[in-house]
């Protein structure tokens, strides 16, 4: 990408246009997801720092066995995109059916380990006895909603494939509004507590499943895609996806490790933990659109066979990715005394809270290349090497993050091994995009 000669200036704005016309309804759905957790953690925070302790690990649990199947969406995505590419409508659409009843039959299998073993696993984690019980509430009732979660991470991966970033953000934005309704209604008016926030989550995500279900189901029909599982076709998205799981539960490993970490420092370290976690995945999906619509562009382009276009999109994404990390950066800074009280009235959780917040505003140009790259690895198919990278992030974060309680640093200190762990994640990729060695073009990598 250095060498690359200058980029014409209507070339430029044909990218931003594309970019823009993606990332922003993709923004608006993608951060309504962290706003699900958001959402619960304001109305929870305000019930007890031992309830929104155990909701912080309870989240973190449960946001772990929905995401390592995240590839239900990228993988989905770039392999719908590059049959759009190429001219193949109808083979997109029935490489999404696949993958939406793989998403079936992953969640049924979850639901199924997460039920029986919850208990067991939040006291794995390092729960204290205060905050134990509330998390095995909140895991237990949340799990039965985790095969919606994943029918709307493929069906979605089919919609962003399809260039239709539109239909997902309606479908966000109504799950939203549901979830805040149900969650104040469950909670406070029928005294149901955490476990009313949970079942709340459920039931929106059921409904967005649901709509979701329409829409691809409508699709289908239209371009005469055949809506039965198929063995060998679900086969292959399984296959399609074993990078990007290993690649994901690197990361969510790494997430894990941090949150019991700050578990292991007292339920003030972790209820300031969640807050800062909840905030930086908000941030991260807003960067994140970018990449989404680089999931999208990065694979119509190659599945085109257009490799001057991909480059040149990923450059135009990069500058973007930056751009944003500034500007989100500095928002978290400025916007830090109207958002926190919204969480907590906990002087003590206020306190630890702060230094940690400003580390994680100055890692934002840095996360902004991160999610950026990332999105464009996904989009040319390059699970593999994505895998590979996660795994060496994971193996250099560990044990820095496991000296922070060693060596007394607190949440701070946390924070900026996180930034460490985001600084490797940015070299491991720059270092792929640089090589030109993701530039596989054809309907099928």
């Amino acid at each position: 990408m250095s060498q690359a000669p200058a980029v014409p200036k209507n070339v430029r704005r044909h990218h931003d246009r594309e970019i823009i016309a993606l990332a922003v309804p993709a923004f608006g759905a993608l951060v309504a997801e962290p706003l699900f957790v958001l959402a619960d953690s304001a109305i929870i925070g305000h019930l007890g720092t031992p309830q929104l302790a155990g909701l912080g690990i309870a989240a973190a649990l449960l946001s772990t066995a929905v995401s390592v199947f995240v590839f239900l969406a990228y993988a989905t995505t770039a392999a719908v995109a590059r049959r759009v590419g190429a001219g193949d409508l109808p083979a997109a659409i029935r490489q999404g059916m696949d993958g939406i009843w793989l998403a079936l039959l992953l969640g049924l299998a979850v639901v199924a380990v997460t039920l029986p073993t919850a208990p067991w696993v939040v006291d794995a984690f390092g729960a204290s006895d205060t905050a134990a019980p509330y998390a095995t509430t909140y895991l237990r009732v949340s799990s039965l909603g985790i095969p919606a979660m994943l029918m709307v991470l493929a069906a979605t991966g089919v919609l962003r494939g399809l260039q239709n970033t539109r239909t997902p953000l309606y479908v966000a934005v109504a799950g939203f509004t549901a979830n805040v309704v149900l969650n104040v209604v469950l909670v406070y008016g029928a005294g149901l507590g955490i476990a009313g926030s949970a079942w709340g989550t459920v039931i929106a995500q059921c409904g967005m499943a649901a709509a979701y279900l329409v829409v691809v189901v409508r699709g289908a029909r239209r371009h005469g895609a055949s809506l039965r599982p198929d063995a060998a076709g679900i086969r292959a998205s399984a296959q399609a996806g074993v990078p990007l799981l290993i690649r994901t539960l690197s990361l969510r490993a790494i997430l894990m490790i941090a949150t019991a970490i700050a578990a292991r420092l007292s339920d003030t370290d972790v209820a300031a933990h969640q807050i800062i976690l909840s905030l930086w995945s908000l941030l991260a999906f807003a960067l994140d659109a970018i990449a989404i619509a680089g999931q999208a562009i990065i694979g119509r382009y190659l599945g085109a066979g257009d490799t001057e276009g991909a480059r040149a999109a990923c450059r135009r994404m990069v500058q973007w990715g930056v751009a944003s990390g500034l500007v989100l950066g500095i928002l978290v800074v400025a916007a830090r005394p109207l958002f926190i009280p919204l969480f907590t009235a906990d002087d003590a959780v206020h306190d630890t809270l702060l230094p940690a917040l400003l580390v994680v505003a100055l890692s934002q140009p840095i996360a902004g290349v991160v999610f950026v790259l990332d999105g464009v690895l996904m989009g040319a198919g390059d699970g593999p090497y994505l895998a590979g990278a996660m795994v060496v992030t994971l193996l250099v974060f560990a044990p820095v993050a496991l000296l922070v309680p060693v060596l007394g640093g607190g949440l701070t200190a946390l924070w900026w091994a996180m930034t460490l762990m985001m600084a490797i994640r940015m070299l491991t990729l720059w270092l792929r995009t640089r090589s030109g060695r993701w530039v596989v073009t054809g309907a099928t990598r």
